[in-house]
């Protein structure tokens, strides 16, 4: 083999740089990838515990809508704390946190409480401590690695979510039907454990240049400071409305059940599926970081997200129901891979959008903006659930799905229009 083509064909795969330059970033990336697994654990728990006690796809809804609103705060709150505290410390009280509250879960599972209100309860604290921690540890990485390399460690971090997106889902569906909703939890405390020792070999990450005070105040100067950076705000439109209109998931308790079949087995393996494209777009992601129309590529990727959901939609809505012997419908699979190709959409808008947000924004507001696209990106599907879980409820799955998934196409073309400058955002030369 020539040495040039062995030379491209290893740059279709994930530049292992980052991993290799920083032993620092190295701990950051596995502890993530450990913290992804056990989350996805409880979040498709959670979504089956609701179901069960409920029978309600709206009720499955509303856990996204108990989230939302401590994303929203805390989210804003934690970036503000980012940049006014060392974030090394910010991770490691907001991840203790974390692992409490994972503890609690499994709790209540065990004692046999059976109170939706409760999994609510729990899922609100969580998402608490989770919108602190994120904005930190994203922040963290242009302080571990040079810029050049920010792309191929968006890449990597994307990778390793999806990894646990992967695994979470699939083993939650095993977990569940074999270990109960108590010793599903207690696996996310395992794997919490030792994703906090990895955050304790951290360097020190005190605050660079003007340290505001946490608060209100710092808050609002973020985002005055985002309401002048229309590149970077475009960002956030975007994932919004492919999050709200687009997300699937909330539909998932509900095909296992009645539309497709398979119960618990198959909701693990379609929770999985917009991962496993995640996966691939992670292992494939070498000629990533060579685009430099990264703005362009976000609105292509977004628009393929939106048109794989209405595919997945329209093979939902083939589906006669279980097998006779109460398996899964053999439709599963197909719209497993729809769901495959929306994740593999996914997972490029994230990694330009995270890169746009880090090489556009200074270190002093890294933060903040970082407190705002958690907000963005763990938000969105929340109220997505609430969206699609709603008009799946007056309508049916499959018109949710297909009915979200146009509207996501329609609404990103209208915003893509009106905002030219961001198709012609360039790399090279970054500006928010």
């Amino acid at each position: 083999m020539p040495p040039e083509t062995a030379r491209r064909r290893l740059g279709l795969f994930a530049d292992l740089t980052p991993l290799r330059h920083s032993p620092a970033y190295r701990r950051l990336w596995l502890g993530t990838l450990l913290s992804s697994v056990g989350a996805q654990l409880t979040t498709v728990a959670v979504g089956l515990q609701v179901y069960d006690l409920s029978g309600s796809s709206f009720s499955v809804g509303l856990v996204g809508l108990f989230a939302l609103v401590p994303l929203v705060v805390f989210g804003l709150y934690g970036g503000s704390v980012s940049d006014a505290f060392d974030r090394r410390k910010v991770l490691l009280v907001s991840s203790g946190g974390l692992f409490v509250t994972a503890l609690c879960f499994a709790a209540q599972a065990w004692a046999g409480l059976n109170q939706v209100w409760l999994l609510y309860g729990l899922v609100a604290v969580q998402n608490g401590f989770w919108a602190v921690n994120s904005p930190a540890r994203m922040a963290i990485l242009p302080r571990l690695l040079p810029k050049e390399m920010l792309p191929a460690a968006n890449a990597l971090s994307t990778l390793g979510n999806s990894v646990g997106m992967t695994l979470g889902p699939l083993l939650a569906g095993f977990s569940v039907s074999h270990l109960g909703f108590g010793g599903t939890y207690f696996s996310e405390v395992l794997l919490l454990g030792v994703a906090l020792t990895t955050l304790v070999a951290l360097p020190a990450m005190p605050p660079l240049g003007e340290v505001r005070r946490s608060g209100l105040a710092s808050v609002l100067e973020g985002l005055n400071y985002l309401r002048t950076r229309p590149n970077v705000r475009m960002t956030f439109l975007v994932d919004l409305v492919a999050m709200i209109f687009g997300m699937p998931r909330v539909l998932f308790p509900a095909l296992g059940a009645v539309v497709i079949g398979g119960g618990a087995t198959t909701v693990g393996v379609l929770s999985a599926g917009i991962a496993t494209g995640a996966v691939l777009a992670g292992v494939l992601s070498g000629p990533l970081g060579r685009v430099r129309r990264q703005g362009l590529a976000v609105l292509v990727a977004i628009v393929a997200w939106g048109a794989s959901i209405v595919g997945f939609g329209v093979v939902v809505g083939l589906s006669s129901g279980p097998d006779a012997g109460g398996g899964a419908h053999w439709l599963l699979w197909p719209a497993f891979g729809l769901l495959v190709l929306s994740g593999v959409a996914d997972s490029v808008s994230g990694i330009f959008r995270s890169t746009i947000l880090q090489t556009a924004t200074p270190d002093h507001m890294r933060g903040r903006l970082q407190g705002v696209f958690v907000v963005v990106v763990a938000g969105g599907p929340r109220l997505g659930d609430l969206a699609v879980g709603s008009a799946a409820d007056l309508t049916s799955e499959s018109v949710a799905a297909i009915a979200g998934g146009l509207t996501c196409i329609a609404l990103v073309v209208f915003l893509g229009l009106r905002n030219p400058r961001f198709a012609r955002y360039d790399a090279h030369s970054p500006e928010a």
